[in-house]
């Protein structure tokens, strides 16, 4: 069992709201930070009840506003709310704070001595909310002033390769052994860290309810639910093997879902995360360096990452586009579970043997649309590739003996004769929210004008329906949005990184 503890950070504005947070989510946290900085400053007055209130162990901290905190009042301020927190200790410790937190710039002697002697552990921390470090065990070092601090260490990452750097670091210091410690990347690289806080050697992991996220929103907070059931993170330990998904921007991904569920229903140490990367070289750095196994490759990665792989299977090279990578024997092999995946979730949704009586437009010239392609082509369909790029689009029809064309309004013509089947497989409409639905920029045919007799498959999954479904099931077409070839082609990447069949 992972010997890191969920930490939930409490921002509401009052302590009964606090509270009630508490109780929604009592079962997936050990342990509470009350944000005191977020409180109305009546309720600051009662901070001092609130172990007792809560029943779990508390952090205190009053978090200034240079250090990503909302507290703007002055340290003379600061330093009478933290005595208010710690004044008429209790004999019986759970009624007490059981850690304070304290940045490596304020020395207040009294209120260490307090806490020492009332038995709250001091947490003494380090915040840097734009750059990361490069000299972690240093840093620690100046932390522990007195011998008796546990050290927190919160970095921006601006990359998937500041994360990397940060636990080779992280390994040095654990080889010191020197005590418990709190390490973690901020921002939306920072998620590894979070999930992964058992080997980056952290005491917790911080997170925060789902009503309140927006308040951490810049430094990539997730709810203990998320952390808990998505990612097992209560299960990860040393043997724990990892896998994940590499793309960018890797806004929306619903495989670790899939994935981590399977793991649990077959009784499988493991844990399955998204790995946000710019360029694939970060991603396979930081799987090489944590020792990840297998991983998923999404846009725009599909066919960049064949470049450093030491092998692949036949039909990967014929597509020339990769979504799955497995490392045996320190190598890494490439496999493409998306024809599988498309190839039985569109057999399903059109409800033929094959696409002999089609002609078929596949939007776009990516890895997706290499996926499509040879399977239009296995199923004996007729297509025309469609994409901005005409070179792109040439390129791909020629090796299929397709016909080609720009994805532009010059080209509607040839749309309109290769419509009995349109599949959309470019990133245009992934994840855009309700209010810009009607805008043309997230539909790739806006100037095509459906007559209902279009089957329509987008490979996009969130939202459910996209501009470009919703104008044509309003048109009376027959959709198909990506959720089942998702869920098929992870099942296949399961059986490749596991050798279990997915239930």
């Amino acid at each position: 069992m992972s010997g890191s503890k969920i930490c939930l950070c409490l921002s509401c504005s009052t302590i009964k709201e606090n509270l009630l947070v508490i109780e929604k989510y009592r079962n997936w946290i050990d342990m509470v930070e009350l944000r005191v900085d977020y409180l109305t400053k009546d309720e600051r007055l009662y901070i001092r009840r609130f172990p007792e209130l809560a029943g779990l162990p508390c952090i205190l901290t009053i978090r200034r506003r240079i250090d990503g905190g909302k507290f703007t009042e002055g340290e003379a301020a600061r330093t009478t709310l933290f005595a208010r927190g710690l004044a008429f200790a209790d004999q019986d410790a759970s009624k007490n704070f059981a850690y304070i937190d304290l940045e490596e710039d304020f020395h207040v002697p009294c209120l260490q001595d307090a806490a020492l002697a009332f038995g709250t552990k001091i947490i003494r921390s380090y915040h840097n909310m734009h750059h990361t470090i490069d000299n972690l065990a240093e840093k620690m070092e100046t932390l522990r002033m007195t011998g008796y601090e546990i050290p927190k260490v919160a970095v921006m990452a601006h990359s998937l390769s500041d994360v990397t750097n940060l636990y080779r670091q992280v390994q040095e210091v654990k080889k010191q052994n020197k005590g418990d410690h709190i390490v973690l990347a901020m921002g939306p690289y920072g998620l590894a860290s979070r999930v992964l806080a058992q080997r980056f050697g952290s005491l917790l992991s911080y997170t925060s309810p789902q009503e309140t996220l927006f308040n951490y929103y810049d430094i990539g907070h997730i709810d203990p639910i998320t952390l808990q059931e998505v990612y097992n993170y209560k299960t990860i330990d040393d043997a724990t093997a990892l896998f994940g998904i590499t793309g960018y921007p890797l806004t929306t991904t619903g495989s670790p879902k899939i994935h981590n569920q399977g793991y649990k229903n077959h009784g499988i140490n493991a844990s399955y995360l998204p790995l946000k990367a710019e360029k694939i070289e970060e991603a396979i750095e930081f799987a090489d360096v944590l020792g990840i196994s297998g991983l998923s490759v999404t846009i725009p990665h599909k066919e960049k990452v064949i470049d450093h792989l030491q092998s692949m299977t036949e039909v990967t090279g014929e597509i020339g586009a990769c979504n799955t990578i497995v490392k045996k024997d320190g190598e890494w092999k490439g496999y493409n579970t998306d024809v599988y995946g498309f190839s039985k979730s569109l057999l399903e949704f059109v409800g033929t043997k094959n696409l002999s009586r089609m002609k078929v437009a596949i939007l776009g010239a990516g890895g997706a649309a290499r996926a499509a392609a040879h399977v239009v082509h296995n199923l004996r369909g007729k297509a025309c590739i469609f994409n901005r790029t005409i070179f792109k689009a040439r390129s791909l029809a020629e090796y299929y003996n397709f016909r080609w064309a720009s994805l532009d309004y010059e080209s509607l013509d040839i749309l309109e004769h290769y419509s009995d089947l349109i599949i959309q497989t470019t990133s245009v409409g992934l994840g855009v929210s309700q209010e810009e639905m009607q805008k043309e920029e997230h539909d790739p045919i806006s100037f095509y004008t459906f007559v209902g007799r279009e089957l329509v498959y987008d490979m996009v999954y969130s939202p459910e329906k996209t501009p470009l479904l919703l104008r044509a099931e309003k048109a009376g077409c027959r959709i198909e949005n990506g959720k089942k070839m998702l869920e098929y082609q992870a099942e296949a990447q399961f059986s490749l990184f596991t050798g279990e069949k997915y239930e």
